[in-house]
């Protein structure tokens, strides 16, 4: 039977075990279960596979997809260049990490995101999601602002999202947990009177499907997606590495 699972700090609304296990059924892979597994550090992680020897991949979310890094043994070059990991293979007691953040999210783009529309994009957050969505609109050649609440060197403060700043940016990505179950009334702090038809709003969050940024975005008659079209990609991703 090989095991695979979730790694996190607190797991009780996961997709990844209801996606994996219906998968299961469905395809009728019967030498396969998928768990979860609530790590109180990442650090865990060693003693984890060595408790679990059956493992042959695990799924990382937050806010471990960073502090996995130096404990896994090799890294795909994206994962490298991205700085952060969401999938990792374990072969031969060997692990390799992957991040199928970014393949997910790039896809799920295209399909949003026409190609005639494209200008430029602000991206809320600098976490490991973050990193996974630069990486993907850097690919598809599209220009970005991170947006920070504790801002670096070429990256802006919510403060500084003026109406007049916001029209020059019709792509607008949430990397953050902002609206997240249970918090769906919360909103990232945006001019949302600012935005209009010409701009497309994409919210990583997928619990609540529509999300209040979303929600504030759709009044304004923004085009919005939610992350689950990501969330579907990534975990078909990380099954074909699994299994590669």
């Amino acid at each position: 039977m090989r095991k695979f699972g979730l790694i996190g700090k607190k797991l009780g609304h996961s997709f990844s075990k209801k996606y994996f296990t219906e998968k299961f059924e469905r395809e009728g892979i019967q030498d396969a279960s998928y768990e979860l597994y609530e790590l109180p550090d990442a650090r865990e992680l060693t003693a984890l596979l060595q408790r679990e020897p059956e493992l042959a991949g695990l799924n990382v979310t937050v806010p471990y997809k960073q502090d996995v890094l130096p404990l896994l043994d090799e890294l795909d070059t994206a994962a490298a260049k991205i700085g952060a990991v969401n999938t990792i293979r374990i072969s031969e007691g060997r692990t390799k990490g992957f991040n199928t953040d970014y393949i997910g999210f790039k896809e799920s783009l295209e399909a949003f995101y026409p190609r005639q529309e494209r200008g430029q994009a602000l991206v809320l957050g600098t976490g490991g999601a973050a990193k996974a969505v630069w990486a993907a609109l850097n690919a598809l050649n599209i220009p970005y602002r991170a947006v920070s609440r504790t801002p670096g060197s070429n990256e802006l403060s919510y403060e500084q999202l003026t109406p007049a700043l916001l029209q020059g940016y019709n792509l607008v990505v949430n990397t953050t947990p902002i609206g997240m179950h249970p918090h769906t009334a919360a909103a990232p702090p945006l001019p949302y009177g600012a935005l209009s038809a010409a701009h497309y709003l994409y919210d990583l969050v997928y619990n609540p499907e529509e999300t209040q940024f979303l929600k504030n975005g759709a009044a304004a008659g923004a085009k919005t997606c939610n992350g689950l079209g990501m969330l579907y990609r990534q975990a078909d991703a990380a099954w074909e590495i699994w299994n590669s």
